[in-house]
């Protein structure tokens, strides 16, 4: 009955924020207060220990050092010089949008950031090219996924940081980050590659690019930005890689076991301030804060429901109930379902991450590939105009018109389309490994 209550509870939080379009991790701290105190017996100050710290201290301080190339326009000025070398290649230009939105989510932009600054850019060039409306969309929105889910960047680092909260040892996260990573990577070079080689347009398109100027190089702040983007993922990258390539070497485990990406933002935040990258003020404005209240409002959430037995419960019935082969498509079905009208980052991947382990250990399968498929299965349908990817898509649209022209086709024909090549990639991952 418990078990009931609090899955009721997470459905009627997202059912709230999606009809109110108030924050859902508004909601979902109500609702954990009143459940956690009012029926389970906690105290007020247990409820507020449930708030996930470590992840909003992550997310806060990683978010807040990558704001300054967002404020300075550094981010800006790579898209520009992307698209500007693609203008004697005019018919890959999608592979132009995809990578400059994934290079950019992969420094740090973040899903949101990158699909609120590249998707105007797109949906013009869409239409000053001749560019399918749905092959610009999900070039950008996959870009923006593939690149945020880096190991450095905003998912990447909510992923690890979601997967050790449920048990898994940190290494381990790193790991099967990188492979969300490259399963996110690949499957839009696959559907992109679809739409270059099967499309009609490309005449249209070459005409349409000769004009496209040279953007102006990098300036002080800019330049500086970038440089201390790359050396801030080298120190973040390399210790655990030299771990997992010299598992002996004292040296290496000692500096790897103090290197934390938060901790390192937070020295790097201060450089960039004495440095002037930018405005101190707007870059604090340009963290993400809905995005963080969602996540650890729906953390505490989740943690009510793991208290009250409701992720041992779903994991036994998943355990019993599905063929081994297919828990990974089902876990991608069910992830893609809730993405249609959910945030994978606040909602999707915290109510499912935590359930990986025990299905997992009880069938003998690799804890990678339920992480991947959850990932691979809830950004499928990133795309639809319910969920965050496809409204910000729309939002970006300049006429009513245009905005009646792509909701059908985000909503009956890209979101179908990515769930269809979601729904392949995890088979082949289920008979694969």
């Amino acid at each position: 009955m418990l078990s009931l209550l609090v899955v009721g509870a997470i459905v009627l939080a997202i059912a709230l924020g999606y009809l109110t379009r108030i924050n859902i991790g508004l909601f979902a701290i109500a609702l954990a207060y009143l459940i956690g105190s009012f029926v389970m017996g906690m105290t007020p100050a247990e409820v507020i220990h449930l708030w996930p710290l470590k992840i909003f201290f992550i997310i806060f301080s990683v978010c807040l050092f990558y704001s300054f190339a967002i404020v300075n326009g550094t981010l800006e000025k790579l898209a520009e010089q992307m698209m500007y070398r693609c203008r004697r290649v005019p018919h890959f230009l999608p592979y132009a949008i995809l990578g400059a939105s994934t290079l950019i989510a992969a420094l740090g932009a973040g899903y949101y950031t990158v699909l609120a600054f590249m998707a105007p850019i797109t949906l013009m060039l869409c239409a000053r090219t001749g560019l399918s409306l749905i092959a610009g969309g999900m070039a950008v929105n996959y870009g923006a996924l593939a690149g945020a889910n880096f190991v450095s960047s905003q998912s990447g680092i909510i992923f690890r940081s979601l997967m050790t909260g449920s048990g898994v040892p940190e290494s381990e996260a790193f790991v099967n980050a990188i492979g969300i990573f490259v399963a996110t990577a690949i499957i839009p070079l696959i559907v992109v590659s679809g739409f270059v080689f099967l499309s009609n347009n490309k005449r249209a398109m070459a005409d349409a690019m000769q004009h496209v100027e040279a953007p102006s190089p990098l300036n002080r702040e800019q330049r500086i930005t970038l440089t201390l983007t790359l050396i801030m993922m080298a120190v973040v990258l390399l210790p655990p890689i030299a771990h997992l390539i010299m598992p002996e070497s004292a040296v290496v485990g000692y500096v790897n076991a103090r290197i934390n990406i938060g901790l390192v933002a937070s020295i790097f935040s201060v450089i960039a301030l004495l440095l002037k990258l930018g405005d101190e003020r707007k870059a604090i404005a340009a963290v993400p804060w809905g995005t963080l209240i969602m996540i650890c409002g729906v953390g505490m959430l989740i943690a009510i429901a793991i208290k009250a037995g409701t992720i041992d419960l779903l994991a036994s019935w998943i355990g019993s109930s599905i063929p081994p082969v297919l828990v990974p498509v089902a876990f991608g079905v069910v992830a893609a379902l809730m993405s249609l009208f959910a945030s994978t980052l606040g909602v999707v991947t915290p109510a499912l991450f935590p359930i990986v382990l025990p299905i997992a250990h009880s069938l003998s399968i690799d804890p990678m590939i339920l992480f991947i498929s959850i990932v691979v299965g809830a950004q499928a349908t990133a795309i639809s105009p319910f969920s965050s990817g496809g409204s910000l898509i729309l939002g970006a649209c300049p006429t009513d018109e245009k905005r009646a022209e792509l909701f059908p086709k985000l909503l009956f024909r890209a979101a179908p389309l990515g769930f269809g090549v979601a729904l392949l990639f995890n088979l082949g991952l289920s008979f694969l490994f």
